[in-house]
């Protein structure tokens, strides 16, 4: 077994010695330091080069470096190549408590308070009333957040593209039902995968559906938001506030306007990271499956993109 490592603007040395303790037997490669490129069966991926691909004639599997596999052109892989993503619970737990985190920053009026501390002004003010939550998209990781916020007695509200049940929250996958919940929304978080439905959801056209107290917090990837658009939205007074964990180019430029935007808070996505550890035990377990022609685990329906 031949495993390549594709990831761009990383690097990989802690997680190809990780891996190396876990598969002591399977030789392990750097993209582009590659020199058997025609007897690669299993690559990690994230941002890969897309000429890369053609290059790999046994290719058998592919294994997104995150939760989501929008880094891989999917359509540059063969029919037959089993995409896998990483599905990590301590993950899940580091993004409930981010969004819950942020969501009451922004009930608390912590912001202005940072703000009133440099000015010395001490001006107290009630806490805002606000408390549903409405998130787009609601797989593993928006339900674990759910669960969270439920029990914070948050009244919880979600939009996904297949119908879901979920004890306590109101669930929606039609247009009609997404139209409804939005009024609502006194916190839009989005955690959709990206997809060619998803890009560019969060644009002028859904923004002014939202209250004018809303506020947006973007924990999934930059391309659900159009910028100039939600720049807009915060300038016009169509919504309060956001709160950005993601974005269309990261880092995020020095001269970009959502670092000095008073409405916006800026994390540099850390929402939820993934640890060294767990990543390389579930790219391991999944090399040693495809090296006995068994299921691989956290497969991706290649026909939706998630």
């Amino acid at each position: 077994m031949h495993l390549l490592i594709a990831i761009s603007n990383r690097d990989c040395k802690k997680l190809v010695n990780t891996l190396q303790t876990y598969l002591p037997d399977v030789e392990i490669s750097l993209w582009p330091h590659c020199r058997n490129l025609h007897t690669v069966e299993f690559v990690v991926a994230w941002l890969a080069p897309e000429q890369m691909w053609q290059q790999l004639p046994n290719l058998k599997a592919v294994s997104s470096f995150g939760a989501g596999v929008d880094s891989i052109n999917l359509d540059l892989l063969a029919d037959d190549v089993v995409v896998t993503r990483i599905v990590d619970d301590a993950l899940a737990d580091d993004m409930a408590e981010y969004v819950l985190t942020h969501i009451l920053a922004q009930k608390l009026k912590l912001k202005e308070y940072f703000s009133k501390q440099q000015a010395q002004l001490w001006q107290p003010k009630r806490a805002h009333k606000f408390n549903h939550v409405v998130f787009l998209g609601f797989g593993q990781l928006g339900q674990h957040c759910a669960k969270r916020l439920l029990a914070n007695k948050l009244v919880v509200s979600a939009f996904s593209q297949s119908p879901k049940q979920f004890t306590d929250v109101t669930c929606v996958h039609s247009q009609e039902g997404l139209t409804n919940i939005l009024s609502k929304a006194d916190y839009l978080v989005c955690l959709l995968p990206l997809t060619a439905h998803t890009e560019n959801i969060i644009d002028k056209a859904l923004l002014t559906q939202l209250p004018e107290h809303g506020v947006v917090i973007n924990v999934a990837r930059g391309k659900h938001v159009v910028e100039e658009d939600l720049i807009w939205a915060l300038d016009n007074n169509v919504i309060r506030a956001a709160t950005l964990d993601v974005f269309r180019q990261e880092p995020l430029p020095k001269e970009h306007p959502f670092w000095s935007h008073d409405a916006i808070t800026v994390t540099p996505h850390c929402a939820a990271l993934s640890s060294i550890a767990n990543v390389a035990k579930q790219i391991a377990d999944n090399v040693q499956l495809l090296d006995k022609g068994l299921e691989l685990n956290h497969q991706v329906d290649r026909t939706k993109g998630y």
